[in-house]
C-alpha cells in the first residue's frame, strides 16, 4: 500500500513497503551503523532498488522507504546523464566510467587541442535542469585527461528537457570549426619545420642566438621535426632564398624569428610577402607577441623557385604551408602568442585577423616569477 507524500519535480514521492520497492528510485540516503566498525551511507539518494537490496534494507530496519516513481515522460538522473553526455561529445573524447550520483566525466581519447562550442554550451546550460562544465577552449590536453563533466540537476528530469539538451548539443549554432557535439579534441599533425633566424647581429656573430633552442624545444614537445635551421642577415633576398631551400627540403611549416618591428632594417615580413604568401596577418592582440605574423603560402604562387619539390604539401588541406613570424619577445618570454597559435595551426585551423583579435581577452601575460602555463589565465577566453 502506498501513501503519496508530495510532488518532487513532477514525480510523486511516496512511502512504499520495502518488498514492493524494486525498480523505484530511492529519494534519500540510508545510513548503516555497525557499532565499533562502521557508520556511513549504505544506499545513496537516487539508487534504483534491486531485488538483492531488499534483504539488506530489511536488516537495516527499513520496512518502508521514501521513493520516486519515474514516469513515462521522465528519466532518472543516471539515464539522463548518459544521454546528454553522448550528445555533447564530438570526435576525440569518451565517457569515463559510469555515472556517479548522476554525474559523468568526459575525457580526452587522444592528445590534442580541446575545442568547445561556447555558444552551444551556453544555450545548453540555459535550460537549467542540465549542466556541463568544461576546460577552456583551445586547451592542450593529454589522452585520459578529464575535459568536461555533465549531469542532470534534479534526481528525475523530464524527458523533453533531455531531448532538447541533446538537440542543442548535437546541432549547436556556435560551431565554426568543428562537427556535431560541443566537446572535441583535435589531433595535431606532426610538422616538419623549417626555421630562419634573422638579424645582422646574430648572423655576423655579434650576439649569441637564443631563438634556436627555444623553438627546438617547443617543436619537439609537440612531436614535430626540424628539417633545418638557417641564419640570415636583414636582407630580403637572402631570407627568401633560405625559406625556399627549407620548402624544397620538405618543410610543411615555416617559422621566422626577428625582423618584425617597424625598424627599417627589419625586413622579414616583407620577404614573406615577396615569396607570394597570401592572407598575411601582422599583429596580434597578445602581450607578449603583439608583432606576431601569420601567413599562408600556396603552391600556386610558385614560391619554391626553380627546383620545386612540393611533396610536403600532399598531406596538407588546401595545399598551404603556414608561416609563423615570431617577434623578439620569443627569445626571453617563456610563453608568448606563438604558444597560443601553434597548436591551432597544427589542428588545421586557419588563423586570421579575427582569431588574432579574439585573443585580446585573456591575452595579457602576468609574467609570473614561475611560469605555470597553461595552468593560468593567459590565452583563456571567458
Amino acid at each position: 500500500m502506498c501513501d503519496e507524500i508530495h510532488e518532487n519535480n513532477g514525480s510523486a514521492m511516496k512511502t512504499i513497503p520495502v518488498d514492493q520497492a524494486v525498480g523505484t528510485v530511492l529519494a534519500h540516503d540510508i545510513t548503516e551503523i555497525r557499532p565499533g566498525e562502521f557508520k556511513g551511507r549504505a544506499f545513496k539518494k537516487g539508487h534504483v532498488i534491486r531485488e538483492e537490496d531488499v534483504c539488506q534494507l530489511q536488516r537495516l530496519g527499513k520496512e518502508h522507504l521514501f521513493v520516486l516513481q519515474v514516469a513515462e515522460d521522465e528519466l532518472h538522473e543516471n539515464d539522463a546523464a548518459y544521454a546528454i553526455a553522448r550528445a555533447l561529445m564530438g570526435d576525440g573524447v569518451a565517457i569515463k566510467g559510469e555515472p556517479k550520483e548522476g554525474k559523468i566525466s568526459i575525457i580526452a581519447e587522444r592528445d590534442g587541442l580541446l575545442k568547445i562550442d561556447r555558444v552551444a554550451l551556453l544555450e545548453f546550460n540555459m535550460l537549467g535542469e542540465v549542466m556541463c562544465a568544461t576546460l577552456h577552449n583551445n586547451t592542450m590536453v593529454k589522452k585520459g585527461q578529464t575535459v568536461a563533466g555533465t549531469r542532470a540537476i534534479p534526481l528525475v528530469v523530464k524527458r523533453n528537457i533531455v531531448e532538447e539538451a541533446a538537440r542543442i548539443a548535437e546541432k549547436g549554432p556556435g560551431s565554426r570549426v568543428q562537427g556535431p557535439g560541443v566537446i572535441e579534441v583535435k589531433e595535431l599533425r606532426k610538422p616538419k619545420v623549417g626555421v630562419v633566424i634573422t638579424g645582422n647581429e646574430v648572423y655576423h656573430g655579434r650576439i649569441k642566438d637564443a631563438f634556436a633552442p627555444v623553438i627546438t624545444k617547443k617543436i619537439e614537445e609537440i612531436g614535430g621535426e626540424l628539417v633545418g635551421v638557417y641564419y640570415a642577415p636583414d636582407d630580403r633576398a637572402f631570407i627568401v632564398d633560405r625559406l625556399r631551400e627549407l620548402l624544397n627540403a620538405g618543410a610543411d611549416l615555416l617559422i621566422t624569428t626577428g625582423g618584425m618591428s617597424v625598424d627599417p632594417d627589419d625586413v622579414t615580413r616583407f620577404a614573406i610577402r615577396e615569396m607570394g604568401a597570401g592572407e598575411i596577418t601582422y599583429g596580434s592582440a597578445v602581450l607578449p607577441g603583439a608583432m606576431f605574423l601569420v601567413a599562408y603560402l600556396s603552391r600556386e604562387h610558385g614560391a619554391w623557385g626553380m627546383e620545386q619539390k612540393p611533396s610536403a604539401l600532399s598531406a596538407l588541406p588546401s595545399a598551404e604551408v603556414p608561416i609563423l613570424g615570431i617577434p623578439a619577445c620569443g627569445m626571453y618570454a617563456g610563453t608568448t602568442v606563438f604558444d597560443l597559435a601553434l597548436p591551432r595551426v597544427l589542428a588545421g585551423e586557419k588563423i586570421g585577423r579575427r582569431e588574432m583579435a579574439e585573443l585580446g581577452h585573456g591575452g595579457l601575460c602576468l609574467k609570473c616569477d614561475v611560469c605555470r602555463y597553461p595552468v593560468c589565465p593567459f590565452g583563456k577566453l571567458g
